[in-house]
């Protein structure tokens, strides 16, 4: 008689350093704590947040192991060899919710070509939450990732964007490696017209969250904010 497969669990993590009981229900904490076999993009990273969990078991007797850097259905396979063999897997990004703007999707699909159930568990993810707090389209929206780094193609792409934004009345949402956030603010601010509606969400779910959305026109007039190596996700709007 077959072993029953276990599940890959979907666990949330924190976005900075945040108590887990401000971002987790409880439900999904103990589900988290019970879980022996961890699939991680970085195990020291994952160690930090299973800590922060309060997770019961010492940490050198948990199966922690990292997603591979390129599509090897060999070694995704190999990652899900406890859920066939009727031990649960949980899966963890570096910040928010796995699979979402996140390589963990690479592991998912091979659970599901391999009848494994996949189970979504509540928590925080910060592309979901700018876009409730900007005030923008929440009909229409898409993620868009990291816009180029060299400034000329990152300005093409921000107008290339927002006329995009106005044709579909679609919210566009990016982000950038917090220590370019003044630059790609600053970028913003000079190729966007004055109507196009910015929303500029920090360090969401910490003590220093903040989220500020206005006008391009009232952007430019007001103080800046302080973006300088902070997580930060920014989102527009054209009209």
């Amino acid at each position: 008689m077959s072993t029953p497969h276990g599940a890959l669990f979907l666990v949330p993590v924190s976005l900075g350093d945040t108590a887990c009981s401000h971002i987790l229900p409880d439900e999904v904490q103990a589900v988290a704590r019970r879980l022996r076999h961890f699939v991680v993009e970085n195990a020291k990273t994952a160690r930090t947040e299973l800590k922060r969990l309060e997770h019961p078991g010492p940490l050198r007797d948990i199966d922690i192991q990292a997603l591979p850097e390129k599509d090897a259905p060999a070694a995704l396979d190999a990652l899900l060899a406890p859920a066939l063999q009727g031990h649960d897997i949980g899966l963890m990004s570096e910040a928010g919710c796995p699979a979402v703007a996140d390589p963990g999707a690479r592991l998912v699909e091979r659970a599901h070509a391999l009848d494994i159930q996949v189970r979504p568990l509540v928590g925080p993810s910060s592309i979901l939450l700018a876009l409730m707090a900007s005030g923008l389209n929440g009909q229409s929206f898409a993620f868009n990732g990291y816009l180029p780094v060299s400034e000329s193609e990152r300005d093409g792409r921000i107008r290339q964007l927002e006329d995009e934004s106005r044709r579909l009345q679609r919210t566009q949402i990016f982000i950038e490696t917090p220590y370019r956030n003044e630059r790609l603010f600053d970028a913003l601010l000079a190729n966007c017209r004055p109507t196009t509606r910015l929303c500029v969400a920090r360090e969401l779910t910490t003590d220093n969250e903040w989220v500020g959305s206005a006008g391009i026109a009232d952007w430019r007039r007001k103080p800046r904010p302080e973006l300088a190596r902070r997580p930060t996700l920014f989102l527009f709007l054209a009209s």
